[in-house]
């Protein structure tokens, strides 16, 4: 029996969280989302049973939720350096970074996504709403945890 362990029920407050794309702070942030995958298979052999697991290619994608007047920022930025939009931004000049942690004292937590290309975005809103959320998924080139 261990009676010295001591369970903390929160990793993190969304107070003390902070998205940067292309250096700015993003205030509006609703929601975010990094994710690394494997392409994973099995190998087989004679009979009906695996023989193993076979590793493939790795996928970095992941999306952001923002409010509209964070969409409209990114595009107006993307529009001075000659670009139609976000979407139209080139992979190779965008980088996000979150940290987070549990209170400010608390060690930091940073995911760096490398080469953001963003896919899409919609701008939509529903009866009676109170702001205008959007969803940036995107792809990149890797995401780093520190």
């Amino acid at each position: 029996m261990v009676n010295n362990v001591q369970i903390r029920s929160n990793e993190c407050a969304w107070a003390q969280i902070e998205i940067k794309i292309l250096g700015r702070v993003i205030k509006g942030l609703r929601g975010f989302e990094f994710k690394k995958a494997q392409e994973k298979e099995h190998l087989y052999g004679a009979g009906a049973n695996p023989i193993d697991i076979q590793d493939g290619n790795i996928a970095y994608t992941g999306s952001f939720k923002v409010l509209g007047f964070e969409l409209d920022a990114m595009n107006r930025a993307a529009q001075a350096a000659g670009y139609a939009d976000i979407v139209d931004v080139p992979h190779e000049l965008i980088t996000a970074t979150c940290k987070f942690q549990k209170t400010k004292l608390d060690p930091k937590t940073y995911y760096t996504a490398i080469g953001i290309a963003f896919q899409e975005y919609a701008s939509a809103m529903d009866q009676n709403a109170k702001m205008r959320e959007v969803t940036l998924p995107f792809l990149a080139m890797s995401i780093d945890q520190s």
